[in-house]
């Protein structure tokens, strides 16, 4: 019987892929051997059920777990009996390995197939054929001949993952050999070229594309009819893939953690984050929002792990698996999609400058200080000039740390005008000399200097938000330039809208009522932005972590830090005590 996916030879790779390639050979080949009542057959099949129970045991206590299944895949293969369960519980177990192992069933970029074609020319080709029909001299030479990659019945159950493991570990029992000389690189590329050797060419992308992963653990039939085209024509490099240098910045970081360097550790840690996950954050929260929160969370209960070695490690395997998952598992989102997720973020983060600059013009309109309200109007607009540049050029001329360093100090310089604004206005509104004055003596309530304190504080309230946005929409018109564009103007529209009304609202408010609120409203956009800067500090590594239990509400610059929260609560409490105490005595 010709073998499809012969058990892999032991040689000096991982024991983890070896166990997997066992059981995907068992998955693939043993309901065959059971069906042919080929005695020869069914002997190598219980030697190799055999070999992969010996194998999870030479892995130690962490593949215990997996020895009552490859027990009773063992013992349901001596008798030769149940071959379609047998198949099952291999396929599921072979999954369970890779991830205990952390292995990599796809290449982290899409292979370059004119590199496989070179590759299957000078390693291949010999015994295989240029064509993959095994029709050489050196063919016909071998016993058991190389497989004919052209035949059904050897490419039906196979895949390039498959032809990867075969590349690393040979074939026990026939002429192929390792490949030692072989970087991943190169395996994956003739892997995935082997694939088109069949397949007719194709002229045009497939109406679905389909993901890294799917090619590389798929079969052509599981792939369906336009097999030819995904084979022949790889996906584009999704940004998503920059995950795999936090995936690496984590590798470091445990090694690092392991050689006794617990500093070094972290601001590894901190590194992965800022130049794997921040740059693409915008993306990845547009995709899948839950799963943005689970690698925030993952690289914070791994820096809270520092000290305690064992758990450091076991967090940092997680993080590297949800961090492989995350890389392979993302798909493009789609026109409506992106246009929908545009919108509410020019709603969420716009809204948040908008009660400030609402606050600021609806009181300069009641008091008639229409000179003042353009430098309002001039600080926002300003504002908005520069989110589009930071939109144009942030990420060719801002490292992700730099983006962070600039938004986490924007804030603070935020918070400070804000609360100096929301003191002004309640010194104001509790003062009856100068609202009965206020009408008449605009000059001299506004003071000196006001026109600039409007300006920066419509610039830095409006330019936190107007920075965050860009790099959102920067990450969504990855997906999709048009969706992105249209749903921001669609926000826009929607706030200026919003604009309108509050303002028209406030005009009607009387004096005192309208200054009081505006001074809550200032208050609490200062809580939020300080909320959202100490955090940012946190993901710069410069403040430590102080896990509370409490909600999370990051749109709203809430934290379960106690890093985060306690200045929060300060910040809430310390103006009310000032108003109370200062503005009485005043």
């Amino acid at each position: 019987m010709l073998k499809v996916l012969p058990v892999l030879a032991a040689v000096a790779a991982s024991p983890w892929a070896h166990l997997a390639g066992l059981l995907q050979y068992l998955d693939g080949d043993y309901p065959p051997a059971v069906a042919s009542h080929d005695d020869s057959e069914l002997t190598e099949q219980k030697g190799f059920a055999q070999e992969a129970y010996d194998t999870a045991i030479s892995l130690g206590p962490e593949a215990q777990p997996l020895l009552p299944e490859l027990e009773s895949i063992r013992t349901r293969i001596t008798a030769a009996q149940d071959p379609q369960g047998v198949s099952k519980d291999c396929r599921a177990l072979a999954l369970k390995v890779i991830e205990l192992g952390h292995l990599e069933q796809s290449p982290r970029r899409p292979p370059d197939l004119q590199l496989g074609a070179q590759v299957w020319m000078k390693s291949c080709a010999a015994c295989h054929g240029e064509k993959g029909n095994a029709d050489t001299p050196v063919a016909k030479a071998l016993k058991p001949p190389p497989a004919d990659f052209t035949d059904e019945k050897v490419m039906g159950p196979l895949t390039p993952y498959k032809a990867f493991n075969i590349s690393q570990f040979g074939i026990k029992g026939t002429a192929m050999a390792p490949v030692p000389d072989l970087n991943d690189e190169q395996r994956w590329a003739v892997a995935f070229y082997l694939f088109t050797l069949r397949q007719p060419p194709c002229g045009t992308r497939a109406a679905k594309p389909a993901t890294l992963e799917q090619l590389a653990t798929q079969t052509d039939a599981q792939l369906g009819p336009e097999v030819a085209c995904l084979r022949r024509v790889m996906p584009e490099l999704d940004k998503t893939q920059a995950l795999f240098a936090a995936r690496d910045g984590v590798e470091k970081a445990l090694a690092l953690h392991k050689a006794g360097n617990i500093d070094g550790a972290k601001k590894e840690l901190v590194d992965a984050y800022l130049n794997g996950v921040e740059p693409i954050e915008p993306l990845l929260r547009a995709r899948d929002a839950t799963r943005v929160s689970e690698l925030e969370g993952g690289f914070t209960r791994m820096r809270l792990a520092a000290n305690d070695a064992r758990r450091f490690e076991a967090e940092g395997q997680s993080l590297m698996r949800l961090l492989d998952k995350t890389a392979r598992g993302g798909t493009a989102s789609d026109f409506w999609s992106v246009l929908f997720t545009s919108m509410l973020i020019l709603l969420r983060e716009g809204f948040e400058a908008l009660v400030v600059v609402v606050a600021l013009l609806a009181v300069l309109k009641k008091m008639g200080a229409t000179a003042h309200a353009r430098t309002v109007h001039f600080g926002w607009s300003s504002a908005l000039v520069a989110g589009g540049v930071a939109f144009a050029l942030g990420h060719q001329l801002l490292a992700a740390a730099d983006r962070e360093w600039m938004e986490t100090l924007v804030g603070f310089v935020a918070v400070g005008m804000l609360i100096y604004a929301a003191l002004w206005l309640n010194a104001r509104a509790n003062t009856s000399r100068f609202m009965g004055e206020l009408r008449h003596k605009m000059t001299g309530a506004l003071g000196r200097g006001s026109a600039f304190g409007l300006f920066a504080i419509a610039f830095t309230a409006v330019g936190r938000e107007s920075f965050e946005t860009a790099l959102f929409l920067e990450g969504l018109a990855g997906d999709s330039p048009k969706g992105a564009v249209y749903g921001a103007g669609l926000g826009l529209v929607g706030l200026a809208l919003l604009v309108s009304f509050v303002v028209r609202v406030g005009f009607k408010l009387p004096m005192k009522t309208l200054f009081n609120a505006s001074t809550v409203m200032l208050v609490a956009t200062a809580v939020v932005m300080l909320g959202k800067s100490m955090h940012g500090l946190q993901e710069l590594g410069v403040l430590p972590l102080l896990p509370l239990p409490f909600i999370e509400l990051p749109a709203l610059g809430v934290f379960s830090d106690g890093f985060t929260l306690l200045p929060q609560v300060l910040l809430v409490v310390l103006p009310v005590l000032w108003v109370r105490v200062v503005m009485r005595e005043a």
